[in-house]
């Protein structure tokens, strides 16, 4: 037979689109040409293909016209993900391996020029796209990417090592142990998630602070945006390293989704399991790299961060134009990216923690040491932050420096696992009251779910008018006195709730 088709799928964005790979040999002009919108990456193919037959002793069809067509032909694709369907390709159309044989499988991975099948990016986002098909597929990958796809529970994935493992199993005469029994290179593998990692570090590792603890308290419960406002040295990297480990544990659908973006970007490992990743990226990243971009458009760090934490430290040093592109993903728990040719669409669900200095030199209303900055410095500074964006961040947290008998002599401090239990506690409570966290409400939906008291009414009406809040702030104010209230059992929101809910909206320390 001289035409073969084998079937794969590309990746745009967590979309894994069906691709099929049409192989046709013909006489004429020996030639090697391959069509269908391919990057760079996909043509080299060319040669790997080549070598890899070669190497593994298999017939290469040299005096060929051999044409490989990725259809469709308007998809784009890249990296080396087609290697193995376009040599099962030119094996199947030269007669070495039965075409028929092929049907109703999959393959992706790369080749060496030995035959050996190397992992390739995006196989849980893969493997979750062949769960939603209504007829099940039988899927192949190198070794790394198989045991990712494989945590996705209904799907048939196989593990091969080399080429010629998956040749033994689709030769015209099917070797004995065609069930998928592992013969050392050829395994089925069964949906067996690694265990958790162990916990991180330990907020009772943090002295003191009792104010800032007790709103990373609140920020997990509820799901807010935090940010922390103090001089150098005062603990404000060590808080925001801890804050994954006080959030609630994570939903088998949460991670799937959280570590299917990792492995569209190549950073998945088994540790990072149904564990809420902290990114951290340095304050010098682009726009791009933070919110996603690029052609193909790939994932930044807030997708990265997808139900985990974005910790931005040095806050006001990022590039404005990066941080007024958290603004939208801050409200919807989504980013679009659009280009040209493209269009892609990655969930960003994020925490963030900010921290920052209250002024260039650090020391503003500090008892530590003198601020040397003028107030012209101060608001210069500080205007770096736009007012929208603050708006957007549910708790802003003054983090004083520590006196030195309090550093050194004060005992350890309330340990994660204690502060995760009240967290998840409220965080169960507002499951079962909305289903959704406090942070995601909006409308009459939170004036509905807030339950506010006569008295708390009054109050929140008076901070609002005298702080001369917006509408968004009014909200967010409401939502953390939501938190607070679900963290103390109560079902109603009262005036002590709204009035600890306000002091989380303190602006910056305005210059004097």
């Amino acid at each position: 037979m001289s035409l073969a088709l084998v079937q794969s799928r590309a990746l745009l964005g967590l979309h894994a689109p069906a691709v099929t790979v049409e192989v046709h040999l013909a006489n004429g002009l020996p030639s090697f040409a391959l069509v269908g919108l391919a990057d760079v990456e996909v043509k080299e193919a060319r040669e790997r293909v080549r070598s890899a037959l070669q190497n593994a002793g298999l017939e290469f069809p040299a005096n060929k016209k051999i044409t490989v067509n990725l259809a469709p032909a308007d998809l784009p694709k890249d990296s080396g993900r087609f290697d193995l369907p376009i040599a099962l390709g030119i094996l199947a159309a030269s007669g070495q391996i039965d075409a028929a044989r092929l049907d109703g499988w999959e393959f992706a991975g790369e080749l060496s020029l030995s035959g050996l099948l190397r992992p390739v990016r995006g196989a849980l986002a893969t493997s979750l796209a062949l769960r939603a098909l209504a007829q099940p597929v039988r899927t192949v990958l190198p070794p790394g990417s198989a045991e990712e796809a494989a945590l996705v529970p209904g799907t048939e994935i196989y593990r091969a090592h080399h080429l010629l493992d998956v040749v033994r199993q689709f030769v015209p005469v099917p070797p004995p142990n065609d069930d998928g029994a592992d013969d050392g290179g050829w395994q089925r593998l069964q949906p067996a998630p690694p265990a958790p990692a162990t916990d991180g570090p330990d907020l009772a590792d943090v002295k003191g602070q009792a104010a800032a603890k007790r709103a990373l308290e609140i920020a997990a419960a509820g799901g807010h945006g935090l940010l922390l406002v103090g001089p150098p040295g005062s603990g404000k990297s060590m808080l925001a390293q801890r804050f994954a480990g006080l959030l609630p544990p994570m939903g088998v659908e949460q991670a799937l989704e959280s570590a299917a973006i990792a492995s569209l970007a190549g950073r998945f490992s088994p540790a990072q399991w149904m564990q809420r990743t902290t990114a951290s990226p340095h304050h010098s990243c682009s726009a791009i790299a933070l919110v996603g971009g690029g052609s193909p458009p790939r994932p930044g760090e807030i997708s990265l961060a997808h139900e985990g934490v974005l910790f931005l430290d040095e806050f006001p040093e990022f590039a404005r134009s990066a941080l007024e592109a958290l603004r939208e993903p801050l409200e919807s728990g989504r980013i679009t990216i659009a280009r040209a040719a493209q269009r892609a669409e990655f969930p960003a669900r994020f925490q963030l923690v900010a921290a920052m200095n209250p002024c260039p030199c650090g020391f503003a209303g500090s008892h530590q040491r003198a601020c040397r900055c003028t107030p012209d410095q101060i608001a210069r500074y500080q205007g770096k932050l736009s007012g929208p964006l603050l708006d957007r961040i549910d708790l802003h947290v003054e983090v004083p420096a520590l006196p030195p008998e309090e550093l050194l002599g004060a005992p350890p401090g309330e340990p994660s696992g204690a502060v995760r239990e009240r967290v998840a506690r409220a965080h169960e409570r507002a499951l079962q009251r909305q289903g959704k966290a406090n942070q995601a409400l909006q409308g009459q939906e939170l004036e509905q779910m807030a339950a506010l008291d006569a008295p708390a009414a009054r109050f929140l009406q008076a901070a609002a008018a005298r702080l001369a809040w917006s509408a968004r702030s009014t909200h967010r104010a409401l939502k953390v006195a939501r938190t607070i209230a679900d963290l103390s059992g109560c079902e109603t929101v009262g005036a002590a709730h709204v009035a600890e809910a306000v002091q989380y909206r303190r602006a910056l320390r305005a210059p004097a």
